[in-house]
């Protein structure tokens, strides 16, 4: 009996063991493992740096500086495969949230690598380039992490358990509600109902979303203006649910402003990705036909 409870303890270890590492974020991965192996890097570059003794100072054309060089460069073509690893659909141990958690903690310790490489010697040149745009690719990926770590939340308390179409579909019911109570209005004060009936309530682009500003907002317009017009009849059940819609508008806004600052960095990594690239062949390049 006694063995068999052992078992069962030791069954219920493991599943619970299983549901943790499912639920684990690609920052802790494996009790943060890419964490201690980038550190780790970081440490014996920056050691190194201060124990090796270059002639007549420490520099990219040195041997030392080849050596970190080296590494800097395949670190960079190694990290660019996350996105081909993201569309591979694979059980093996590299899994995705290892293979991210690696890019992220790597990407980082090249900040390191990479500067201790030029020995802290940039200019106007092709070699400064390609650090900037190296500098530039960890800057938004650190944006990108800080936002992942932070909006998720904000996402879901703004949505208050309510999908992206229902939030959609709350407003066009009160358009409809909002078409059938302004019958009843005279020509002046229907105008701007029907204004606000056949705007594009999320016009102005990425740019807008990103900012949260619609400053030709119909609907606003139409609240303000009958709002100041009196009370009433149907003009009051008109402006109530104007009220109403413009709080969905907003809600629908605040979701659309944070998938904004959600995705925006990428419009930075992605593109001086490839710029980085570039850049780090004509570095290589000019390295070797000029050794």
């Amino acid at each position: 009996m006694a063995s068999l409870f052992s078992r069962r303890r030791s069954k219920a270890a493991q599943t619970s063991r299983v549901r943790a590492q499912k639920h684990e974020g690609f920052m802790r991965y494996a009790n943060f493992r890419w964490a201690k192996i980038s550190g780790g890097l970081t440490l014996l570059v920056m050691a190194s740096y201060a124990m090796i003794d270059v002639s007549p100072r420490h520099n990219g054309g040195s041997w030392y500086g080849y050596i970190l060089g080296t590494i800097g460069a395949l670190l960079i073509l190694w990290l660019t495969m996350l996105g081909y690893r993201k569309r591979r659909m694979s059980d093996d141990h590299w899994s995705l949230k290892a293979w991210t958690s690696a890019h992220v903690y790597l990407g980082l310790s090249l900040a390191v690598i990479g500067t201790w490489h030029a020995g802290f010697q940039l200019g106007w040149n092709v070699h400064s380039l390609a650090w900037a745009l190296m500098m530039l690719v960890i800057l938004s990926g650190l944006y990108g992490i800080t936002v992942y770590a932070l909006l998720p939340r904000s996402l879901s308390a703004n949505r208050e358990q309510m999908t992206q179409m229902q939030m959609l579909e709350a407003i066009r019911a009160f358009d409809r509600q909002l078409h059938a109570a302004a019958q009843g209005l005279e020509a002046a004060d229907a105008a701007p109902v029907l204004a606000a009936l056949s705007e594009n309530p999320f016009a102005g682009g990425f740019a807008a979303r990103l900012l949260g500003r619609y400053p030709r907002c119909a609907t606003g317009a139409a609240l303000a203006t009958l709002g100041m017009r009196g009370r009433g009849g149907d003009l009051e059940k008109v402006v109530g649910l104007l009220g109403q819609k413009q709080a969905a508008l907003a809600r629908m806004r605040r979701h659309l402003r944070l998938r904004a600052l959600l995705e925006v960095w990428l419009y930075v990594h992605v593109p001086m990705t490839f710029a980085l690239i570039a850049a780090l062949s004509a570095h290589v390049v000019s390295v070797f036909f000029y050794w």
